[in-house]
């Protein structure tokens, strides 16, 4: 999660964004907030106990909250208008997933190696960089 956080950050801080690991929830619907692992929000979200307007969520994936991960929490954020993507990072594996935005539909990427696209951040993902020291 340190590296995730030491990746987006100087991203989120050069688009005027912010970036929330953990601590912020995301109202997903008028009866569901979340936690997620990290989140970024670049347009004016002004809630002080929790945000609706993220334009990157990503989840870690562990034994315990996969399944949550890729079922009920992938339903609720893919429904959030401001969404460009959704990644789920493995911790026990390097790779990950992303979910992304392109016009009214939503697109599937994995990577075991390489990169994968941040578009709200206009810049990568760098799994090596993620997965440094690891």
């Amino acid at each position: 999660m340190v590296n995730l956080v030491l990746a987006l950050g100087p991203l989120a801080r050069k688009k005027g964004c912010r970036l929330y690991a953990s601590d912020m929830r995301l109202k997903v619907d008028a009866a569901t907030v979340c936690y997620p692992d990290l989140m970024v929000v670049c347009e004016e979200d002004p809630g002080e106990y929790y945000k609706e307007k993220p334009c990157l969520v990503i989840e870690v994936l562990s034994e315990s909250t996969e399944a949550t991960d890729r079922r009920e929490k992938l339903r609720k954020y893919l429904g959030l208008p401001t969404l460009q993507a959704y990644l789920l990072v493995d911790s026990r594996l390097p790779r990950a997933f992303g979910y992304y935005r392109e016009g009214e539909g939503r697109v599937y990427r994995e990577a075991e190696v390489g990169t994968l696209p941040l578009p709200c951040l206009g810049g990568h993902l760098d799994l090596a960089e993620v997965y440094h020291g690891l």
